[in-house]
């Protein structure tokens, strides 16, 4: 049984997106902190009245998310052949 399920989230054009590992499930917010209690929302609707165990998730799972952050680097040049 898995006690953890995973969210990969991004920030794109201001809003926030939680996208599921492990559960079909994507939600969308303005802050981080939305975004929080968008996930508890979805993740409280997908379970309600299912069997925890029907996932293949532990009967008190956590909520693990890893957040994407977009790296700019300054472009470089090169003196040879790429």
């Amino acid at each position: 049984m898995n006690r953890i399920i995973q969210f990969n989230v991004s920030r794109d054009d201001g809003t926030y997106t939680a996208e599921g590992v492990n559960v079909p499930v994507v939600t969308q917010a303005e802050s981080f902190q939305e975004l929080e209690e968008n996930i508890r929302e979805a993740l409280t609707l997908l379970f309600e009245g299912e069997d925890l165990s029907m996932f293949g998730l532990s009967p008190s799972p956590t909520v693990l998310t890893s957040f994407e952050l977009p790296l700019e680097l300054p472009a470089i040049e090169y003196g040879g052949k790429a």
